[in-house]
């Protein structure tokens, strides 16, 4: 395994015509935690990877993999693996088959195939079509491409797309290992509740822009929590805190009890002899500080935004707003990069056909020439055959 890499976004934008799609994006991830890129849907996440990625060129700032673009990486698929958004597997071919036209164009030990279908848990469906996977199992074997070459930075668009239950459980677990493993981990959702409970640190992105980066927990700051406490005296409770410096307000549901702490507070009763009915820290839901951040109600001091007030909208802002998916996926085909097999990118995306097979036309295309190398177990048979 490559060591895990800083990735570092500087001054990214990216435009499609007159659409800014990612503006004057800046962050930076570190290696050994699990980080969530959060926004809602066109607030530019999969548009920044791609840039990362190379994908797409921004139209100004830079985007680098352990200070280098990821052009200039040598042996990408043993630094960086990606998935973005659903995966686009070609239906006639294995799990096995995928893995190895990978692992020979890369150079990889086609030992390394069994190994990393194993990671994933799909050892018993290594010889099945992937025609015939439900989305769960094709996400996990986006996953198995991304970390075919044991890459130590992994970049993921949506990971638990199409996962049941037991396998959303089965993916938080594993992406947290190969953080504790050191690897760099970004791992990108609309979904608050799945970055809660997986990522360690945070990105939220709206319109284009960083609007936090920090732990999950920093998110809400201090000051905006409260103990609520209450008790059958509550007039005792009261005074008890008092004496202590520590004034209530009072609520229907008990004393509200600013800049203490549960621990705090719940001292000050026992001392008094008074017994407590309830005691609890309470804050805005991290729910409502999302949407406030990615509404512009509340600018947090780590986003891009914090030390100057909102800019006023251009005569053409509506023009530069986030993209809408088909219009940024068309706008960006021209520019996606092309890759050769000495430099092949680890990315299963959606917006790119299987590089290794003529796009399915109602004309049958002709097979390029390499074709029959890369076919299932039973056409390498016949090639031996004919030997």
């Amino acid at each position: 395994m490559t060591d895990g890499q800083l990735l570092e976004f500087s001054g990214v934008t990216k435009r499609f015509g007159g659409i800014t799609a990612v503006n004057n994006f800046q962050a930076r991830i570190e290696p050994g935690v699990v980080t969530g890129f959060l926004g809602p849907n066109g607030a530019g996440k999969t548009t920044t990877l791609r840039v990362l990625l190379g994908l797409v060129a921004p139209t100004s700032g830079t985007a680098r993999i352990g200070g280098k673009d990821y052009s200039e990486i040598k042996n990408p698929l043993q630094s960086v693996g990606a998935v973005l958004e659903a995966s686009s597997f070609h239906p006639g071919r294995s799990a096995a088959n995928h893995l190895k036209v990978y692992a020979r164009a890369a150079g990889i030990p086609i030992s390394r195939i069994d190994e990393t279908l194993a990671l994933v848990g799909l050892t018993e469906a290594a010889g099945r079509r992937v025609g015939g996977f439900s989305l769960g199992m094709r996400q996990r074997l986006g996953l198995a491409v991304a970390l075919l070459g044991d890459p130590g930075v992994l970049i993921l668009d949506e990971p638990s797309n199409g996962l049941d239950p037991e396998g959303i459980k089965w993916m938080r677990g594993f992406l947290r290992q190969l953080a504790r493993d050191g690897r760099t981990v970004l791992m990108s959702s609309h979904l608050l509740a799945e970055i809660q409970q997986t990522a360690d640190a945070l990105l939220v992105i709206s319109r284009g822009k960083l609007v936090y980066q920090g732990a999950l927990a920093d998110l809400v700051d201090p000051s905006e929590y409260a103990t609520i406490v209450d008790s059958p005296d509550r007039a005792g409770l009261s005074a008890a805190l008092a004496r202590e410096n520590m004034p209530t307000e009072t609520l229907r549901t008990g004393l509200v009890v600013h800049d203490s702490d549960t621990i705090a507070v719940g001292a000050v009763a026992a001392r008094a002899g008074i017994a407590l009915s309830s005691l609890q820290r309470r804050g805005p839901a991290l729910e409502e500080v999302f949407l406030d951040l990615v509404s512009g109600v509340r600018v947090h001091p780590s986003g891009q935004d914090a030390s100057a007030p909102q800019a006023t909208a251009e005569p053409e802002a509506a023009s530069t707003s986030e993209a809408p998916a088909d219009a940024e996926a068309d706008a960006e085909a021209p520019e996606t990069t092309s890759v050769d097999d000495t430099h092949l990118i680890p990315v299963i995306d959606e917006r790119t056909s299987d590089p290794f097979e003529p796009a399915e036309t109602d004309v049958p295309a002709p097979a390029a020439p390499q074709e029959r190398e890369f076919n299932d177990e039973a056409n390498d048979t016949e090639e031996g055959e004919k030997r």
